[in-house]
């Protein structure tokens, strides 16, 4: 099927799926330029007519179409929810959108998109980077010790994931999993980001796991280094 300019196909999706709806933006890869072969259109719907929030996945007009459908209210509860979890999606989608219909309302509502995400989210708790930080070390152990490399492999993504997080949150960045991981922490630190991903990168290519050690071991040194002896949780 014909992949029509991603613009005029998200006009054409509105028109023939949600022709009465007061509000809709396109955002995504598309909007910031970084679109690829795979990439789809991301669409937020508002529509007054809704008792409630849903998500839809569909192929129309040469596209993949993630459409993400709201009432005037309830993105007020997906806000707070991707804000409590520290990975803002809907606020991003939002903020970054472009207009495609508007019955006067959307400039508000992407203002307080930008207010959320410029706000970061809320920070973590002493005991909550105590906890981390006992999980970190335990992954770090078993990363260490551990002699089979199918093993070190997975182990390795679980310490990428937990690390890359204590790092953003420990500073009052989002968060981000898969592909999102390395542009949030390009969007806090790119000197960080290239030496995060060179340790990693290193292992997998090499097995050299000392670049990640040493790593792990700087970023938990300004909180107590790691954690094991006097851990407890729930005593």
């Amino acid at each position: 099927m014909k992949r029509f300019d991603p613009c005029k196909a998200a006009e054409l999706f509105i028109l023939n799926d949600f022709p009465s709806c007061q509000g809709a933006l396109l955002a995504g890869s598309v909007v910031r330029g970084e679109a690829t072969e795979t990439s789809d259109l991301d669409i937020v719907i508002f529509d007054s007519n809704l008792s409630s929030a849903y998500r839809e996945s569909v192929i129309e007009f040469g596209w993949n179409i993630e459409v993400f459908v709201h009432n005037l209210t309830s993105y007020k509860e997906f806000f707070k929810s991707d804000c409590e979890r520290a990975r803002p999606s809907l606020p991003k989608m939002v903020s970054e959108g472009i207009v495609l219909r508007d019955s006067g309302f959307l400039d508000l509502i992407k203002q307080e998109a930008r207010d959320l995400l410029e706000k970061g989210p809320e920070a973590w708790s002493a005991e909550t980077i105590r906890i981390k930080r006992y999980f970190i070390t335990d992954a770090l152990d078993d990363f260490i010790g551990c002699i089979m490399r199918a093993e070190e492999i997975f182990i390795a993504h679980t310490l990428a994931e937990m690390v890359s997080e204590f790092v953003l949150r420990t500073n009052r960045q989002w968060i981000g999993t898969s592909k999102w991981i390395l542009r949030s922490l390009k969007n806090y630190d790119e000197k960080f980001a290239y030496k995060f991903v060179e340790a990693f990168d290193a292992f997998y290519k090499t097995g050299d796991k000392n670049k990640i050690i040493a790593m792990v071991d700087d970023i938990l040194q300004p909180y107590g280094g790691r954690l094991f002896h006097g851990f407890s949780l729930g005593k």
